[in-house]
Formats: C-alpha cells, sequence, structure tokens
C-alpha cells in the first residue's frame, strides 16, 4: 500500500493490485467484501454504495479514462464521538474501487482517526490473495 498525496493536497492510501492476486473478479465483489468488513465492525457504520463510473458516464459533459472499466464508492463511518461541528466536514469515510484491464486500484483518503485508517488499510490489504 502506498501513501500518496494527490493535487499537492490529499493524502490518499492506494493499493493497487492485479487480478491475478485475488479470487474477486469485479467491483461489486470487493464492495460486497467491504461492506461485510465495516457490518463486523463494533464502530463503523455502512451508508452507501455509489456507482461513480456508471453517474459519471451519464453525464453530458462527463469524462471518464478510457482504461476505467468500473468505479465505485463505498461510503460508511467511524464517528464514535462528534467534540466538534466541523469534524463533519472530514466524515464519512469513502473507500473508492476501480477496475482496470489487468488489476483493481483500491484507495481512501487519510482519516483523522488512527482507529479507521488502520480498518481500512487492513480491509484492503486482506482483498489480495482472497
Amino acid at each position: 500500500m502506498k501513501q500518496t498525496v494527490i493535487m499537492e493536497k490529499y493524502p490518499v492510501f492506494e493499493l493497487d493490485i492485479k487480478k491475478s492476486e485475488t479470487t474477486f473478479k469485479d467491483v461489486d465483489g470487493i464492495i460486497s467484501y467491504l461492506k461485510d468488513k465495516i457490518d463486523a465492525h463494533p464502530v463503523a457504520v455502512y451508508i452507501t454504495t455509489f456507482d461513480h463510473y456508471a453517474h459519471t458516464k451519464s453525464l453530458a459533459e462527463g469524462e471518464v479514462s478510457d482504461e476505467i472499466l468500473a468505479a465505485k464508492n463505498i461510503v460508511c463511518c467511524f464517528g464514535k464521538q462528534l467534540p466538534k461541528p466541523n469534524l463533519l466536514a472530514v466524515r464519512p469515510r469513502s473507500i473508492g474501487v476501480a477496475e482496470l484491464g489487468d488489476m483493481f486500484v483500491i484507495s481512501f483518503l487519510e482519516a483523522p482517526n488512527p482507529i479507521a485508517n488502520e480498518a481500512m488499510e487492513s480491509w484492503v490489504k486482506s482483498i489480495a490473495n482472497i
């Protein structure tokens, strides 16, 4: 898993998994797996799944890279405290799953909560070799 800064301000965790390194065949299978992980977590709660690919393709001015075959976000929240109203700006969390020809690219924005980061990193890493 690599950590990068996108557009000079967004700290992102990303893992590229070759299709030969996992038993998952598509984005929906990975999203379902991540939903199970969220549902089993003692704090995290599943919110929704967003089909970013379908949404963007449906827009008259929408553009999707030709290499992207599918792209969805699974949205959840780890918030067990809300000490300040402005913390809403960094919640909920989203894990993006994109399918390319020979691999999946899974990414999420670094959370201010280390427990959330550790959980998401563990879930994403566990997709390989399943």
